[in-house]
């Protein structure tokens, strides 16, 4: 075991950066991080993945060992970048190799996240964070060093302040603007405007291939911007859909149980008024809200 990190406290701009997991955000971040000179390196348990970031000119590895040793020798910021399902494994050997290093997260929720550092006893130089930015694509090929432009990267607060200094450090020169909240608050907003959104999304995506109701492969023929736009998201990987929505299980009930009943609300007023008008003002009303937040962000 190697745990030779250096002080915390002794910063620069160049300090290094290690990432593990190289999907579409840690590998985005790590093409980011590169071409804005980091010292960054990264780790994957894809042969094919490393093959190909290399071949990208990145700095990468497929033994996690030796990474996080050298992450431990270089006082690396460690960013998480794997799924929830995979993460307990990943901090396991992160506490066997790299114990003293400051250690952060890019998994779409927060609360098990910190769960699962907290019984690793990592709690102590770790701070959560989320960029919310991200495709319905994965892997290495679809990797963007500029996904990270002007979307928010939500930071968590509570944590040691030099490693949270480090981390807003690398959301900023991924081009992010830095928001900073508690891990129940953050979960309970990606339940809202992320994780039930995709459920959605499947459950259209579905509907569209049902015969029974008009759906199949004449309704697919004539879909255009709404049902493209409504069901983005249902192209994602399912075990990322399920990792995310099955780990934020206790925000995600509360927003779908009101989805669904804002639908069968809708769905009696219109079987038995012949109206959809309460559903369709107040999305309405709500969506020019959202439309008001953007605005005043500059998006």
């Amino acid at each position: 075991m190697n745990s030779n990190c250096q002080s915390l406290a002794e910063k620069s701009v160049s300090q290094p950066v290690c990432i593990v997991g190289l999907g579409l955000i840690g590998g985005s971040l790590l093409r980011r991080l590169t071409a804005a000179g980091y010292p960054a390196f990264g780790w994957n348990r894809s042969a094919s993945t490393v093959q190909q970031a290399a071949a990208d000119g990145m700095d990468v590895s497929g033994d996690l060992s030796a990474t996080l040793q050298r992450a431990a020798r270089e006082n690396a910021l460690i960013v998480m970048a794997v799924p929830l399902f995979a993460l307990r494994d990943i901090v396991s050997q992160i506490a066997a190799h790299a114990p003293q290093c400051p250690l952060t997260d890019v998994v779409s929720v927060k609360v098990e996240v910190l769960r699962i550092v907290q019984e690793a006893g990592l709690a102590a130089t770790y701070v959560g964070s989320h960029p919310m930015a991200g495709t319905e694509n994965s892997g290495w090929g679809a990797t963007d060093p500029a996904l990270f432009e002007n979307a928010t990267w939500v930071v968590m607060t509570g944590g040691a302040d030099d490693v949270t200094a480090r981390v807003r450090d690398i959301a900023v020169a991924a081009g992010s603007v830095v928001v900073e909240t508690d891990p129940v608050s953050h979960d309970g907003a990606v339940a809202c405007i992320s994780h039930v959104p995709h459920l959605v999304a499947e459950a259209l995506s579905v509907a569209a291939v049902t015969e029974s109701v008009g759906g199949g492969d004449t309704a697919l023929r004539l879909s255009a911007g709404s049902f493209r736009d409504g069901t983005r998201v249902a192209g994602s990987a399912p075990a990322l859909v399920r990792a995310m929505c099955e780990g934020n299980r206790d925000a995600v009930l509360p927003v779908l149980a009101e989805t669904i009943g804002l639908l069968q609300q809708s769905y009696r007023e219109l079987s038995t008024e012949g109206t959809c008008e309460t559903l369709v003002e107040a999305g309405y009303a709500a969506h020019q809200r959202y439309r008001t937040v953007m605005n005043e962000l500059g998006r």
